[in-house]
């Protein structure tokens, strides 16, 4: 294998786990109020402070492999609630149309930051 297939691949492996760091994240921001404090915690722990497993079994005292369940349920409980209640996908539609919008009035000549600021509100 070239290096420069090794490192095409490299990035895209990493790509994929950063957006599936991101999408996490995201279903924490719409559905973590509904995962109890301590799952939030390990979450937060293991994806946005980038702790390892070990290290979160060391501050709750108990196993690598209990944590590591727990992050797998909590993952599919958001996706759970996601397929439910489309909360991330709906924001994503909208966000998208409130882009669309803005450069339509910009092409159109119609544009002014009080409509952006009106739409931001929506």
């Amino acid at each position: 294998m070239t290096p420069e297939l090794f490192f095409c691949k490299l990035s895209h492996v990493v790509g994929e786990v950063m957006e599936d760091r991101i999408e996490i994240s995201l279903l924490m921001d719409f559905y973590g109020a509904l995962l109890t404090e301590k799952q939030r915690n390990i979450l937060t722990q293991y994806y946005n402070m980038d702790y390892s497993l070990s290290e979160i079994a060391l501050n709750q005292k108990t196993s690598r492999q209990a944590i590591h369940d727990l992050i797998k349920r909590c993952y599919k409980t958001l996706n759970d609630y996601e397929d439910k209640l489309s909360l991330l996908k709906s924001f994503r539609e909208e966000s998208q149309i409130k882009k669309e919008m803005i450069v339509l009035l910009k092409e159109k000549n119609c544009y002014c930051s009080e409509i952006e600021k009106l739409l931001d509100e929506l």
